[in-house]
């Protein structure tokens, strides 16, 4: 029989330290938080890491760039609340996020609303919250005027731009092409135009390339085409945007071989663009969205392990979790190819891995529930914490969370004991 050979996983966060090996967040050992929850699987968020990001971002970046939370990275409640204390406004795509933001104390004029298909009940909350909506076509434009006309209100309305570019390297390509999202570049001003005729509050572009890059001179080279095709659209207008989004498109490295992104290079190459930006967007503010850039890093994800039994020669370490909750790490949420989220034995965190590679599956009844490949853990016994790493961003809401009746997973936004 030919031994198993093992898979390399993706490289843990930094930060993440050990007690007497136990995986430490917020400064407290991962075994007390779960008796604390009273229950695995569990998601938990290290606050003190999301405050350490944002303020990287804030170093980083130049004055004047405003950054915004891409909610659907991540919207457990605590953790919006103290988002919302970090930046300068949130991005939503749906009425249902509206709502959990504003429950979160997100006023409406820090909120913009993204996406194809808005219903009308969709735009009637965000009209009457005070939300920009980033308009995603002339046929959305047209409802969301005729609404606003209704209740009586002035909408503040941007146009989001399908480029004629995109964000190279992205793992997600949001712009250039046909698209579903915005209205192509050759149509934006005349929209624009339309608006501003009929009275809106013209709150400026949004153009969004891509995601999920970790090249920064592609992005720096993305946010320069941005800054020209704007510059473009605004003189055809006749008028200076209030505020350009620039989308984000900021990667994470998830698996072996990513390396981070240096945040140097973009932020000198925004500082750049900035101090050479054309005359008509001299007064503009702009905006980075970002959603697993601020996150991602900061979460875990918590299994306990119920089984470890033999298949042909092959170990499978079965937990109480699975692609239920992370279904990114099964490699089930847009990835080609399967690789290995980082993951670790989080009640012995600090010790050397045994001389076989095993499988992490989860409790579901399909194949696909498989959260490691042959990976290399110490040796694993029935009871142990098993941590996979990079779960702060399209976890627990990301994921079939009801399939085959399983309960949800607990989350706690742990701060610095």
């Amino acid at each position: 029989m030919t031994p198993l050979k093992p898979k390399p996983m993706g490289p843990i966060p930094p930060g993440y330290e050990s007690e007497a090996g136990m995986l430490l967040v917020g400064g407290q050992g991962v075994a007390a938080l779960i008796d604390q929850i009273g229950e695995t699987p569990a998601f938990l968020y290290d606050a003190g890491k999301l405050r350490q990001r944002v303020a990287a971002l804030r170093v980083a970046m130049p004055a004047g760039v405003d950054l915004h939370y891409a909610m659907k990275a991540n919207p457990f409640a605590p953790l919006l609340a103290l988002m919302g204390e970090l930046v300068d406004g949130f991005d939503i795509a749906s009425a249902g996020e509206l709502e959990m933001a504003r429950a979160a104390g997100v006023d409406g004029s820090r909120i913009s609303f993204a996406g194809p298909g808005k219903t009308d009940r969709e735009l009637d909350d965000a009209l009457a919250a005070g939300v920009t909506i980033n308009l995603e076509s002339e046929g959305e434009a047209e409802r969301a005027l005729t609404l606003a006309a209704r209740a009586n209100v002035r909408p503040r309305l941007a146009v989001r731009v399908n480029p004629d570019f995109e964000l190279k390297g992205s793992g997600m390509r949001m712009g250039g092409g046909a698209r579903p999202f915005g209205v192509d570049a050759d149509r934006a001003a005349a929209l624009t135009r339309h608006l501003i005729a009929a009275g809106a509050e013209w709150r400026g572009w949004h153009v969004f390339a891509g995601s999920q890059s970790l090249d920064a001179q592609a992005i720096v080279a993305a946010q320069s085409a941005t800054m020209d095709l704007v510059a473009r659209l605004s003189d055809e207008v006749g008028a200076s945007p209030p505020l350009v989004n620039l989308g984000g498109g900021f990667g994470v490295p998830y698996f072996p071989g990513d390396v981070p992104l240096d945040l140097s290079i973009i932020g000198d190459g925004l500082s750049r663009l900035l101090a050479d930006r054309p005359a008509i967007l001299r007064e503009s503010r702009f905006a980075l969205e970002l959603g697993r850039f601020l996150v991602a890093e900061a979460g875990i994800y918590l299994s306990r392990v119920i089984d470890v039994k033999q298949s042909r020669g092959e170990t499978f370490v079965v937990v109480d979790g699975g692609l239920h909750h992370q279904l990114a790490a099964s490699g089930n949420f847009g990835t080609v190819v399967r690789r290995n989220y980082p993951i670790a034995l989080a009640n012995r965190f600090d010790e050397p891995p045994a001389s076989e590679p095993v499988h992490v599956v989860g409790c579901l009844c399909t194949p696909l529930d498989r959260l490691g490949d042959a990976v290399m853990l110490p040796p694993v016994a029935v009871g142990d914490l098993v941590a996979l790493f990079m779960a702060g961003a399209y976890g627990a809401s990301a994921s079939p969370a009801a399939f085959l009746g399983h309960a949800p997973a607990a989350e706690l936004l742990v701060e610095e004991d």
